[in-house]
């Protein structure tokens, strides 16, 4: 298996991120506190807590090259922390939210963040140096419904979505003094703040965790209807297709490469996509698995195998029994897994990251052994 490490730190983990050289780990423990662990000889030790909020932390970012964390919660507001001497300290960014804020992120250059939230709305977050202070632009009247998670374009420019809605839709963010023009970016740097770039109507459920290839030519998002989706060439006329599989929905995917990507969620088990020479995205295997599933044994209409399942047979007659289920499969996750995280340079190969899930573990896996993720 690929599992590197397997530490419990809570009862339950509603998501977490990592300092740039991984010595230190920030989580929520499913309440309004942020927990930062430092790892010392092989143990982990606690040794802050960050209390400003007022209501469960959804959302947590660590900058890689200026050492800030960010946050959101459900109390509406979200905080930047900076390390002064030896103590955390917080600003506040004034979200002017009327909804709960579920979902944030750092823009590539660190210059921005954005925030989801369960107002229909995203905030574009970036400082003032004049005022001292971080300011927000708002993306209003776009969304039908909650925005589950946002993902930045590596061009720090585009910025993607997903939302209850069933969408997921690629904005602009440039902000005009905070960004620069660049021709060779073309007509990311040429759009205007808050422009629809392109709405992707092709899930019927809810949609989650967005994320963009290294190269950006590529966006997979996943839907809780058990299905993925995988886009090509985002603008005007994407190239769209979908992956669909039995077993329980996904909540995050990452990109460990251009063409392959892990998927987690209510399975709680990492799920490995590849796509093949012709671009054709498919299931390959889990992340505990050495051996594929036969797509014939795992795949078929999902009315028709939740009729089997139901009825104690498979669409192919097979009893009940034989039918795989999360719990028999062995996984070091024992409930859902809700973040996935990518460890070290985040180039066109990434070989290690983690992931943190509702059983209050945190996991570390590594591919270095996966010769066929690698290739």
């Amino acid at each position: 298996m690929a599992v590197m490490a397997v530490h419990q730190f809570a009862q339950c983990i509603t998501c977490h991120a990592w300092s740039a050289d991984q010595s230190m780990v920030a989580l929520c423990p499913n309440n309004n506190e942020v927990h930062i662990y430092r790892l010392v000889e092989d143990k982990w030790e606690k040794v802050y807590v960050l209390q400003k909020h007022d209501q469960v932390i959804s959302g947590i970012d660590w900058s890689a090259r200026s050492n800030k964390i960010v946050t959101s919660s459900h109390d509406r507001n979200s905080y930047v922390w900076n390390l002064e001497q030896s103590e955390w300290v917080p600003t506040l960014v004034i979200l002017r939210l009327n909804r709960a804020a579920l979902c944030v992120q750092w823009s590539p250059k660190e210059n921005k963040f954005a925030v989801g939230s369960g107002a229909k709305t995203i905030c574009i977050c970036y400082y003032e140096q004049d005022n001292n202070w971080w300011v927000s632009k708002l993306i209003r009247k776009r969304h039908d419904s909650s925005v589950t998670s946002v993902s930045w374009h590596p061009d720090n420019i585009f910025l993607a979505t997903t939302s209850t809605d069933g969408k997921c839709r690629v904005f602009s963010t440039f902000i005009k003094g905070v960004d620069a023009k660049d021709s060779k970016k073309g007509t990311s740097s040429d759009s205007k703040f808050g422009e629809l770039i392109v709405q992707l109507d092709l899930s019927s459920s809810w949609t989650f965790g967005v994320k963009w290839s290294p190269s950006g030519n590529t966006l997979a998002y996943v839907g809780h209807n058990s299905m993925i989706y995988f886009v090509d060439d985002v603008g005007p006329s994407p190239l769209a297709q979908n992956v669909v599989f039995r077993d329980l929905p996904l909540r995050d995917v990452l990109f460990v490469s251009e063409r392959k990507v892990i998927g987690v969620g209510f399975d709680c088990n990492p799920m490995v996509f590849a796509a093949d020479e012709r671009g054709t995205w498919s299931f390959v295997r889990y992340l505990g698995e050495r051996k594929a599933v036969s797509s014939a044994s795992r795949y078929g209409s999902q009315f028709s195998e939740a009729f089997g399942k139901f009825y104690g047979q498979s669409k192919h007659g097979v009893n009940n029994d034989a039918v795989e289920t999360s719990r028999t499969r062995g996984t070091v996750h024992e409930n859902c897994i809700n973040c996935i995280i990518p460890l070290g340079d985040r180039g066109k190969m990434i070989r290690r990251f983690s992931t943190s899930g509702l059983d209050g573990r945190i996991v570390l896996w590594d591919l270095e052994n996966e010769q066929d993720l690698l290739e």
